[in-house]
């Protein structure tokens, strides 16, 4: 059975999309099946997945838009292990076009649920705001991912994004809840990145990963090679921190199959 998780944060720059393309690399090392669903106009993690959003025929906006199925648009990637349902600018026309339909936050839920069985995870990467985009793929998810730095306005911006999680909890979709917080962009030499991390850890415990993802400069390099990291450097710690990631997120939802299944 499939597990679909949204990154999430409307605050931009923390590692959102480099989080979906590397996790997203990292499962597939293990073997698991796995989509990506780029919800970003800015289609940053198609580009960063090898793919060119300018050449697209059809893209995440066609299948929102009821203009083509999720299968007709995904794209399979063997050199990185995953699939990818792209995304180009032309998704800012669809968040617009959606306000107007009923039914309008479950489009991408509708959508996934003929695919959603033949891959293991399914990883929603989100724009940097709570729009209808956003809305969509936290009502077609069961968990979401909360990328952050650990800095002053951090704590901040993370309790409404909570808020909107447990709204859409309650109205729209039960399953929904908080699969963890990743600390990202990591400096351990910095006092105030230490005080929040530790301020995290007393607020919300285990839900904290413990992974940390580093700032390191092959990490940011690997986009613009249009390759997740464990394409583009292997051995070097940004993706060590992937690998651990992935091996936490198993880790996790085998911990949580057995409790379920007793």
């Amino acid at each position: 059975m499939s597990k679909t998780i949204t990154i999430a944060n409307q605050k931009g720059g923390v590692g959102k999309t480099t989080t979906t393309v590397n996790l997203a690399a990292a499962l597939a090392a293990t073997k698991r099946r796995v989509l990506l669903v780029d919800m970003d106009p800015q289609g940053n993690a198609t580009m960063g997945s090898g793919v060119d959003k300018n050449s697209l025929s059809v893209s995440v906006c066609d299948v929102l838009l009821g203009d083509s199925t999720a299968r007709n648009a995904l794209i399979k990637l063997p050199e990185v292990g995953f699939d990818i349902l792209p995304a180009n600018a032309d998704l800012t026309a669809a968040e617009v076009q959606l306000m107007t339909r009923i039914g309008r936050e479950r489009q991408l839920a509708l959508a996934l649920e003929p695919i959603s069985n033949e891959y293991d995870y399914i990883l929603i990467d989100c724009p940097p705001s709570l729009n209808m985009l956003t809305v969509n793929a936290l009502v077609a998810a069961s968990g979401v991912v909360i990328p952050m730095q650990c800095e002053y306005y951090a704590l901040e911006g993370l309790s409404s994004l909570l808020d909107t999680i447990e709204q859409i909890r309650i109205s729209v979709n039960p399953d929904l809840k908080l699969e963890g917080l990743l600390r990202t962009m990591y400096d351990p030499r910095n006092n105030l990145s230490n005080e929040v991390s530790a301020e995290l850890i007393e607020h919300f415990g285990a839900q904290v990963y413990r992974t940390i993802i580093p700032r390191n400069v092959r990490l940011a390099e690997a986009p613009s090679y249009g390759q997740p990291i464990l394409q583009y450097e292997r051995n070097s710690r940004g993706s060590m921190a992937y690998i651990a990631l992935a091996g936490e997120v198993l880790r996790r939802d085998a911990k949580q199959h057995h409790y379920t299944n007793q």
